[in-house]
């Protein structure tokens, strides 16, 4: 009794919250204030968010039951941005190929002890020692901005038991249990503690998943932003606030690519061989390769 009255309660708080939102944009999201600040910590990361977000994911997916075509345009538009992101961000791994040529041509050639960006005196300018460690964010980018994009063009290992052996809606059973039981629970945790591990280096007082509303409201009397600043050498990359951010933006991704596969697990148990891998997006590496092609739009 005490647990339902629990849900009703903050799912009457994140239904008033979501109204209030709407109907108060420039209030909630002007982050020059420190107490909105505060707020938007707490409720990154709050009950009443996950009660929120529950209520539409289950939402979508009874409307998706009555009419399937709707849930089949939620997932092409889950699947597609998960791949636009993905396509965009792939594109880290040449920027950081062309800067480690960068680095080890003007170290070894020209000697350079610093390089910089733009008019001299105005530019952006940083140690070579710099732009040096500043490749790991590169790589942060592709794995934390393309793992979802990864997973829709089939690319993740799958650790095989039995799953290649069970009829076809077996698998779409086991891929709905699967989205539903194991990604989306640890994802919701991985959010839960990354969210308030980001915040932490980039405002003060420090924040705590433990801490209650109120508790940061009063935390806002001293509030300032400070992102963290300190690097690992002297002239080393300075912005490693950079990387807690990856991590939120990849439980995120993460968390709309398991709804995807959730409601495309259903839509191709209930329609059957037919349906399956219907308006998948899937790159076309070799034409010849019939691993590639398989599945493609």
């Amino acid at each position: 009794m005490a647990a339902l009255s629990w849900i009703i309660e903050h799912a009457w708080s994140a239904l008033s919250g979501l109204v209030y939102v709407l109907l108060n944009p420039l209030t909630v999201w002007n982050l020059s204030e420190p107490e909105a600040v505060m707020r938007f910590v707490y409720y990154g990361a709050s009950p009443e968010l996950f009660l929120l977000s529950t209520m539409l994911f289950f939402g979508v997916f009874a409307y998706g039951v009555y009419n399937r075509e709707f849930l089949w345009r939620i997932v092409g538009g889950l699947e597609g941005f998960s791949n636009s992101i993905g396509r965009l961000a792939a594109w880290a791994g040449l920027l950081m190929v062309l800067q480690q040529i960068m680095v080890i041509f003007l170290q070894a050639i020209f000697r350079v002890s610093d390089i910089g960006l733009g008019p001299v005196g105005l530019g952006f300018d940083r140690p070579l020692g710099w732009w040096g460690d500043s490749l790991k964010l590169y790589n942060a980018i592709v794995v934390c901005m393309c793992c979802a994009y990864t997973f829709v063009q089939g690319g993740h290992v799958r650790v095989d038991l039995f799953y290649a052996g069970v009829k076809y809606r077996t698998k779409r059973v086991i891929d709905m249990f699967g989205a539903l039981f194991f990604m989306i629970p640890a994802l919701l945790l991985i959010w839960h503690y990354s969210w308030f591990f980001m915040w932490r280096h980039l405002i003060n007082p420090k924040v705590n998943a433990s801490d209650t509303l109120d508790g940061m409201i009063r935390k806002a009397r001293a509030f300032r932003w400070q992102p963290e600043t300190i690097g690992f050498s002297p002239n080393g990359f300075d912005a490693y606030f950079l990387f807690k951010v990856l991590i939120v933006f990849f439980a995120f991704m993460m968390m709309v690519q398991a709804a995807a596969v959730f409601y495309r697990s259903y839509l191709e148990f209930v329609g059957g061989e037919d349906d399956e891998g219907r308006g998948l997006d899937r790159d076309i590496l070799d034409a010849a390769d019939p691993d590639t092609t398989e599945g493609a739009a």
